[in-house]
């Protein structure tokens, strides 16, 4: 099934100690690369997270952003700096002492000096929050590739019908492309009546010019080659796996049948068909950036 490289997906999932959402947002890009916005404390499950979408994602740019919040209330540890209280009630008596003032100091009047008293979060196992932070992130994932699955589809739809567009324009060239050599014949014999006046034209000669022309201006190979590549990109654009840099590969190759074809026929329909091609080409190019 064709994929867009553009999509969006969400999960979540609420453990016993975390409250998990992820968010993915993917765009488009050569290769694959995935970028990682999580709570610092927990960056060391980056890597896993990153393993985890690229077994599922060959192409693309994503930005994985994880919201962990605590499911329950969390236990923390009140930590109190017992010397350096000390070490602030002995300066405090000094500088009392010295001032010839009474040393009234509270012990509340200690807690609150900076760094007396501290709350200390709990450590994070990372294996527990990893079982599930998973669950949230393959969520989003699946959802990501659902939304990735549709739009493919839309391209498909558009690219199949643009190549009957190549088609058809391919089909005007080979059409018109037999009659360019007996319009150019007609054309020189009817040049040289004119300047031979009355006179005989040289027969041999004139199929000796048009003979050179018929064969400089032949486009018989590169219309076979046209009609394969077009084979080629519909076959592409059935399959299951990731054909885009498949394709992009197959429209380089169509471009420069394309441009053979406009620099060897000399034909001023045929010319404008050329045109009409490379338009349709670019616009494929287009699409084809988004696909997977």
């Amino acid at each position: 099934m064709l994929k867009s490289m553009t999509g969006f997906g969400r999960g979540n999932y609420l453990g016993k100690l975390k409250q998990v959402t992820v968010e993915i947002k993917a765009t488009n890009h050569r290769f694959a690369e995935v970028q990682v916005k999580l709570p610092r404390q927990f960056t060391a499950l980056e890597e896993r997270i990153k393993r985890e979408v690229l077994q599922q994602i060959s192409r693309g740019h994503l930005e994985v952003f994880v919201k962990l919040e605590d499911a329950g209330q969390p236990v923390r540890e009140l930590q109190v700096d017992k010397a350096l209280a000390l070490a602030y009630y002995k300066e405090l008596k000094e500088l009392a002492e010295a001032a010839g003032l009474p040393c009234e100091v509270r012990v509340i009047d200690l807690a609150v000096l900076p760094e007396v008293c501290q709350l200390k979060e709990p450590e994070e196992n990372m294996e527990l929050i990893w079982a599930e932070l998973l669950p949230a992130l393959q969520d989003a994932l699946a959802n990501l590739l659902e939304m990735r699955r549709l739009e493919g589809q839309k391209l498909k739809e558009d690219l199949v019908s643009r190549v009957a567009v190549l088609r058809e324009l391919r089909g005007k060239i080979a059409a018109k492309s037999p009659l360019v050599v007996r319009l150019y014949r007609e054309r020189l014999a009817t040049r040289l009546q004119e300047l031979l006046e009355e006179g005989a034209v040289d027969e041999t000669r004139l199929a000796m010019e048009v003979a050179i022309f018929a064969d400089r201006a032949n486009i018989d190979e590169e219309l076979v080659r046209l009609e394969s590549h077009f084979a080629q990109l519909e076959q592409n654009l059935q399959e299951e796996n990731q054909v885009g840099r498949k394709i992009d590969f197959l429209l380089q190759e169509i471009n420069r049948e394309v441009n053979t074809i406009g620099s060897k026929a000399n034909d001023l329909e045929i010319t404008q068909t050329v045109v009409q091609l490379k338009s349709e080409l670019e616009k494929i190019r287009e699409q084809v950036q988004n696909i997977e």
